[in-house]
């Protein structure tokens, strides 16, 4: 056996038991890794564990790398256990941001060596790895290319990504309008790979986040979305007896493009950190943040556009770049006996006395209802959706970031957020004690549900007044439903309740379908990528509508059914527009044939209805 000292690296998705922490992946583009996050709703979690084998007893210097999400008040402190002893510090309380915090000295036994996470708080401690230095090294935490690589090295990772097979058709993005785009792909009788970045299938309509599709109500959407006795979509069941290779919690970083192709895509899994490569010929993309066109140069476009530039009424004077922002859902329920819950001082400062939860849901991906409120909110705006007597109590009032970027600031609104929703809660409990002392928490999602990001550039940009109108394309596909839902954000230093909307612009128009050309579902200027989902070539008023699940369900049938005709004919999209509009509408109408007619196929109820 070697004398030498060996550094050790241990990854939070190493751990062979994560006791009460979750794996947070959401952010990992930005900050690196993976992490372990103790969300105990106020409560601490129970223990994450693991083992690992020390060739050298020797004196190791401690290094977590650890995130203090609200300076000052460190609400998410956690302590390190060797051998179910604690590390003389408590990590997360240093007032950075990721960063790897030292632990100081400590001697390691050789052999096997327990190591366990302890959270002290339940509000959101979190731990991307622990790192044992034998040689006084300091870990990096840049990072970059160089910080993978030491990170590879040390898990004994290869370099280069493993080759993951060739497919025909490769869908990126496992939400609605990917599991609709791959069904129906493989139904066509295709090679298909899917890969999608969470555990489970469905995205906004998972049981992580719990919405119901809206939208066009088609048999492969109501095929995909029935739902098990856990509230899981029937979507990786069905993808599975069909066929489809389904890649779960891989995210793609990087695409190699030849002669503007994309060839292959490059993911990393997030349990284990290993890289694989994805070869295909036809890409689709459904992963609402154009993720794709990151790594092809695929057009995009971002933000409102000004009205003069489409002509929409709906659109503000000069073009920005707010956008639709990202959103917490949650649900409470009465308990049987009185709830203690600790202050929260480290709420956002506006939610301090904020006291209204009406909107919590009652349960994921079925329903919304009435919440407690307490104190009084002049200031806090009342939404009304549709007809004068339909309250819509919907929590993804809880919204922010609309001014931010979506792409490198997803965790600061998520955390945001929280802070402002562990607030009103306390303030509710606070104010009213004797009516909520057996308040609870009884769920709240800790996966964002996104909002609005980048949108394609296709051949055809579809705005407010293609839909209002009932514009006619000679390339109409399918039809969309659907009302204008934009969401109307506080200007900076506008409104005090910034976590939730200034207003709500809801536009039933005449409840009418409305045309989406082929031209919006194929990128510009990459030519075996197609689209589909939140992020067609659409204006910014125009996708409050295009948006909803049932929608992008649709897109996805019409792309797999133009990869299909790409495939047999050995054409791009842009060839069949030109060349064979006609086989590629027959396909699709013979596939969608009044899925899109409102009086037959009416919406799968979202929210439950409360009187005014």
């Amino acid at each position: 056996m070697s004398s030498i000292k060996s550094n050790i690296l241990i990854e939070a998705e190493d751990f062979h038991e994560y006791g009460g922490w979750v794996l947070d992946s959401q952010f990992e583009s930005v900050m690196g890794s993976p992490y372990l996050l103790a969300h105990g709703l106020g409560r601490p979690v129970e223990d994450a564990t693991t083992t690992f084998n020390v060739e050298v007893a020797a004196e190791y210097d401690v290094f977590v790398r650890t995130r203090d999400w609200v300076p000052g008040h460190a609400p998410g402190r956690f302590q390190l256990l060797v051998n179910d002893v604690p590390v003389n510090k408590e990590f997360g309380a240093n007032g950075e941001d990721w960063n790897w915090e030292t632990g100081g000295k400590l001697y390691l036994p050789e052999g096997e060596v327990r190591l366990s996470l302890r959270d002290l708080t339940g509000f959101e401690g979190r731990c991307d790895a622990v790192y044992f230095a034998g040689d006084q090294s300091i870990p990096p935490n840049e990072v970059n290319s160089a910080s993978r690589s030491w990170r590879k090295q040390l898990r004994g990772l290869p370099e280069e990504p493993i080759d993951n097979g060739e497919y025909e058709v490769v869908v990126v993005g496992g939400g609605v309008s990917g599991c609709a785009a791959a069904l129906a792909a493989a139904r066509h009788g295709h090679t298909v790979a899917l890969i999608h970045d969470r555990p489970v299938l469905g995205g906004n309509a998972s049981t992580e986040i719990g919405l119901m599709p809206r939208g066009t109500q088609g048999a492969v959407l109501r095929e995909l979305s029935e739902r098990k006795d856990n509230g899981d979509l029937k979507a990786y069941d069905i993808l599975k007896a069909e066929g489809v290779s389904i890649f779960l919690e891989q995210r793609v970083f990087g695409a190699e493009t030849k002669d503007n192709k994309i060839v292959s895509v490059d993911t990393v899994c997030s349990r284990g950190g290993h890289e694989y490569r994805i070869t295909g010929s036809i890409f689709i993309d459904t992963s609402g943040v154009a993720i794709l066109a990151t790594f092809s140069g695929a057009e995009t476009m971002f933000g409102r556009e000004s009205q003069e530039e489409f002509g929409e009424s709906y659109a503000p004077e000069e073009a920005d770049h707010m956008h639709h922002g990202n959103t917490l859902f949650f649900r409470t329920r009465m308990a049987d006996e009185p709830i203690e819950f600790p202050e929260v001082p480290w709420a956002t400062e506006v939610s301090k006395d904020y006291a209204n939860l009406s909107g919590q849901l009652i349960k994921p991906g079925l329903e919304n209802g009435p919440g407690p409120r307490a104190g009084e909110n002049p200031d806090a705006p009342e939404f009304r959706f549709g007809g004068a007597n339909d309250a819509f109590p919907a929590t993804h009032f809880w919204e922010y970031g609309q001014w931010l970027d979506p792409y490198t600031s997803g965790e600061l609104v998520r955390d945001y957020l929280m802070r402002a929703l562990y607030g009103t809660f306390s303030n509710v409990k606070r104010m009213e004690q004797r009516a909520y002392a057996n308040l609870e928490f009884d769920w709240m999602a800790f996966v964002a549900a996104q909002g609005e990001y980048k949108r394609y550039c296709g051949d055809y940009v579809l705005t407010e007044n293609d839909i209002t109108e009932h514009a006619d394309f000679e390339d109409t596909l399918i039809g969309n439903d659907g009302s204008f839902c934009i969401h109307c954000a506080w200007e900076e230093g506008e409104g005090k309740y910034d976590f939730r909307l200034k207003d709500w612009i809801w536009d039933n128009r005449d409840g009418q379908s409305y045309s989406i050309p082929f031209r919006c579902l194929y990128s510009s200027n990459i030519d075996n990528l197609m689209m589909a989902g939140k992020h067609i070539s659409v204006s910014h008023v125009a996708s409050s509508a295009t948006k909803l699940m049932g929608n992008g369900a649709q897109h996805g049938v019409a792309v797999a059914a133009a990869a299909h005709l790409c495939l047999a004919l050995e054409k791009n999209p842009r060839e069949l527009y030109q060349e064979h509009l006609s086989e590629l509408r027959s396909l699709v109408q013979a596939e969608t044939s009044c899925d899109h007619d409102i009086e037959h196929n009416p919406p799968i109820p979202q929210f439950t209805p409360v009187p005014s």
